[in-house]
C-alpha cells in the first residue's frame, strides 16, 4: 500500500479503526472473526491500527493485543487515554495520575512494551491542557509511548498543547458530511507539521450508502442518539447521497471508496472501521487509485455539506468536545 507520514512514523494511507469490533454500533462479531479481520488487514499491508481504552471499556485493546501482538513489528499502534469506562459508565478524566495509571493498564492489555502513538482522547476541561500534556510527556520520557496525539480539540488547544510537547497527530471526525476541521484545525496542523487522522471518514456508515433507515440500528447503537440519524433529519440526509450514487455508478467505484479517496486527497489519514472483512478489503482498496483535481471537484459538487440536517452530536456530547463548529 502507498504510505504517508503519521508523526515520526510511516504508515499505510488507509488505516483501520478497531472500535467497531468491540463498541458503539451493533453487537461485536465473534472473537475469532475479529481476530481474522485484524490479521487480514495486516496481510493486505495496512500498517496503522487505532484503538482506545474507551472501546468496550478495555475490551478492544485486549482484542488487539490477543490478535496481533505477535506481529507487533508489522504495524504502528495507536491508542487513547483520558476517556474510559468506570463502574460501567463513560468517564472523561485527564488528571495526570489517571493518565499515567491507565497507560500502564493499556500496555498490559495490548501486550506490548510501548504504544507508538498515544492520544488524549478528550481534553478534560476540568484540567488545564498543559497538565494533561505534562503527563503525556512524562510517558514519552519514560519510553512507554513514542509520540503524543490529541483527539477532538480546537486549533487553540492544539497550540497550547504543542507548546508543552510536540504533538505528532490530531484525530477528529472528518468526512464529506463533517467538515468542521476546515474552520481552523487543518490549517494549524499544516502550520505546526501535525498529522491529521480522520475518524468516521465514512460518516459512521452513512457515506457507504448502506444505511437507508434508522430503523436498521439495534438497541445500544450510538447513532440512535445522534441528531443526523434521527427521524426528523435522516430521510433528508439520505436524499443528499443521490448525486454521489450516480458518480459511483459512473466510475464503477463504491461510494465508500470515493468518500475515503476524498479524505486522502485532503491530506488526511482516514481510519475507517468495520466488522466485516469484505468491507475492510473494499476500504483498503481505495489505496489503489488517486483522485485528480477534476474528480475531486466532482465529488465535492455531488455532496453539499451545508445541506446536512442536524449536528453530529447531541448537546450533552457536544459540550464535552473542544472542536470548532
Amino acid at each position: 500500500m502507498k504510505t504517508a507520514k503519521l508523526g515520526p512514523f510511516t504508515v499505510s494511507r488507509v488505516g483501520l479503526g478497531c472500535m467497531n469490533l468491540s463498541h458503539a454500533y451493533s453487537a461485536p462479531p465473534p472473537r475469532e472473526e475479529s481476530i481474522a479481520l485484524l490479521n487480514r488487514a495486516l496481510d493486505l499491508g495496512c500498517t496503522h491500527l487505532d484503538t482506545a481504552a474507551l472501546y468496550g471499556f478495555g475490551a478492544n485493546e485486549t482484542l488487539v493485543g490477543e490478535a496481533v501482538s505477535h506481529r507487533r513489528k508489522d504495524f504502528t499502534l495507536a491508542s487513547k487515554c483520558a476517556m474510559t469506562g468506570v463502574d460501567g459508565k463513560r468517564v472523561i478524566d485527564g488528571r495526570p495520575e489517571t493518565i499515567l495509571r491507565t497507560c500502564d493498564e493499556a500496555l498490559k492489555r495490548l501486550r506490548t512494551d510501548v504504544i507508538d502513538l498515544y492520544y488524549l482522547h478528550r481534553w478534560d476541561k476540568k484540567v488545564p491542557i498543559e497538565e494533561s500534556m505534562g503527563a503525556m510527556a512524562a510517558l514519552a520520557a519514560a519510553g512507554k509511548i513514542r509520540a503524543i496525539g490529541l483527539s477532538e480539540v480546537s486549533a487553540a488547544t492544539l497550540r497550547k498543547a504543542h507548546a508543552v510537547h510536540p504533538v505528532a497527530a490530531v484525530q477528529s471526525e472528518y468526512s464529506l458530511w463533517t467538515r468542521n476541521p476546515e474552520i481552523a484545525l487543518l490549517d494549524v496542523c499544516r502550520e505546526l507539521g501535525v498529522a491529521f487522522v480522520a475518524f468516521s471518514p465514512l460518516g459512521r456508515g452513512f457515506l457507504a450508502g448502506a444505511v437507508r433507515d434508522a430503523k436498521q440500528f439495534t438497541p445500544g447503537d450510538i447513532r440512535l442518539f445522534m441528531p443526523r440519524f434521527q427521524e426528523e433529519n435522516f430521510p433528508a440526509n439520505v436524499a443528499l447521497l443521490s448525486d454521489l450514487r450516480v458518480l459511483s455508478a459512473e466510475t464503477g467505484r463504491p461510494m465508500s471508496q470515493l468518500a475515503l479517496a476524498w479524505t486522502i486527497a485532503k491530506g488526511t489519514l482516514p481510519i475507517p472501521g468495520t466488522t466485516r472483512i469484505d468491507h475492510m478489503e473494499e476500504n483498503l482498496a481505495t489505496d489503489a487509485f488517486d483522485l485528480d483535481a477534476a474528480m475531486l471537484a466532482r465529488i465535492e459538487a455531488a455532496f453539499d455539506p451545508k445541506a446536512v440536517r442536524g449536528p453530529r452530536y447531541n448537546p450533552a456530547t457536544q459540550a464535552e468536545i473542544d472542536t470548532e463548529g
